[in-house]
């Protein structure tokens, strides 16, 4: 144990540092060790050098859901402690794909694709990081030089029986199915990535536990001090079971507008609120218990606790004005029944009809009210859809086209639809 460590802490270091720590630590799924932390958070308050916390993201998608803004708000907290965030965007890494949780190889993805996801993540993340304390490194700054004997150095710091730890892996392997060798490549190059900016501290998700030990296993091969592992618990989408995804539809976007931002979140299950006020909002940890008293106690109903979810989600987006013009059209339009008054107006030309009529499935995706024919036929099943009114389950349904008639799917989609000719 170096000198610093074994003296006391003066009360003043001492209180500082718990102090931080209780804030690195709630929330957190793992940390790996933490007394590994301890000692780097005590060191950086004693020298009042930041930390260096860094965060791997790899732009597979343009887009960023609250589920990815679990780790971005951690990363904010150790901002606001004066620590400094190194944003790595796996442009390199992106064109493998993290095949994490993957039952078959995963499609690698073409630079010009990796450039284009990856163009919009910046200004998407600085909607919650400091820009000022905030680091932006592209991966490919580093690994694009290597050659391929510095690579094969690379790949001979671990052995294969270590990368069939990963249960994802050895799963495949064990079911015959194909593990493409570039893949083990993956854990590699996103520890390298912690080797060659000398990170103190790396967050990610509970599924990606292997890849961030792979950091701690390399940077200790290169006679680095190994960093800190910090995993978030994976948050769970709108249906309240599986991890918050696009491409299951049980998401909340940070981009999505003020009405359908606010709608969702009140749509989060009641088991899960607690949840998402600690994961994904600005609320302080004295805040956040005087909320759980409150519903623990009785004294706030959870419909309230909610509707402060919904609205502080769209504030931290898209300010306070927008707040309140959301909450204020979900409880007329919900609470008091009423429709909206700017429902959009489409019209269908009855030239387009058959028999003056039209296929719901068809009706839906012409109307823009769907993304796809597989969401229309999804959102008939659920019951979902209303025309004036009254519900549409049948997914073979004719709809017969009157002079004027509202669409609705879901809580917050609506059409107004005139029959022209």
């Amino acid at each position: 144990m170096q000198k610093e460590e074994k003296e006391a802490m003066t009360p003043e270091v001492k209180e500082e540092v718990n102090k931080q720590l209780e804030v690195i630590r709630r929330g957190a799924a793992e940390i790996i060790p933490e007394e590994d932390l301890v000692k780097k958070v005590r060191r950086s308050v004693e020298t009042s050098r930041p930390l260096k916390v860094k965060l791997g993201l790899d732009p597979s998608a343009p887009d960023i859901h609250i589920g990815h803004t679990v780790v971005l708000n951690k990363l904010r907290q150790f901002q606001e402690m004066g620590h400094i965030v190194q944003l790595v965007i796996g442009d390199f890494t992106g064109r493998i794909g993290d095949p994490t949780g993957k039952s078959e190889t995963r499609r690698q993805l073409t630079e010009e694709e990796v450039k284009e996801n990856a163009r919009t993540y910046a200004d998407q993340m600085f909607r919650i990081l400091d820009r000022e304390k905030t680091e932006i490194h592209l991966n490919s700054k580093w690994l694009s030089p290597l050659d391929f004997a510095a690579v094969v150095d690379l790949a001979a710091k671990t052995t294969v029986a270590r990368m069939l730890e990963r249960d994802d892996f050895s799963k495949r392997y064990h079911a015959g199915q194909a593990i493409s060798v570039h893949e083990f490549f993956y854990p590699l190059m996103q520890g390298y990535d912690s080797v060659a900016l000398e990170s103190d501290v790396e967050l990610g998700g509970t599924d990606q536990t292997f890849n961030l030990l792979m950091g701690r296993q390399l940077q200790s091969q290169y006679g680095q001090e190994e960093q800190v592992i910090l995993t978030m618990p994976l948050l769970e989408g709108l249906d309240g079971v599986k991890k918050m995804s696009k491409s299951l539809g049980n998401y909340i976007g940070i981009e999505e507008t003020p009405e359908d931002m606010y709608g969702k979140a009140m749509s989060v299950p009641d088991d899960l609120m607690q949840k998402y006020y600690e994961l994904v909002t600005d609320l302080t940890l004295e805040e956040k218990k005087s909320l759980a008293e409150g519903l623990e106690q009785g004294t706030l109903h959870p419909r309230d606790a909610k509707m402060g979810l919904a609205r502080r989600l769209v504030r931290m987006y898209h300010g306070s004005e927008a707040a309140e013009e959301a909450e204020a059209r979900f409880r007329k339009v919900f609470q008091q029944r009423a429709l909206p008054n700017d429902i959009p107006e489409k019209s269908i030309p009855a030239a387009d009809l058959e028999d003056g009529r039209m296929w719901i499935i068809h009706l839906l995706s012409r109307l823009e009210l769907v993304a796809s024919n597989g969401e229309a036929r999804r959102m008939v099943k659920q019951g979902a859809v209303k025309i004036d009114g009254e519900k549409v389950t049948d997914t073979d349904a004719q709809i017969r086209l009157k002079k004027e008639m509202v669409v609705q799917v879901g809580k917050r989609k609506f059409a107004r639809v005139s029959l022209d000719g």
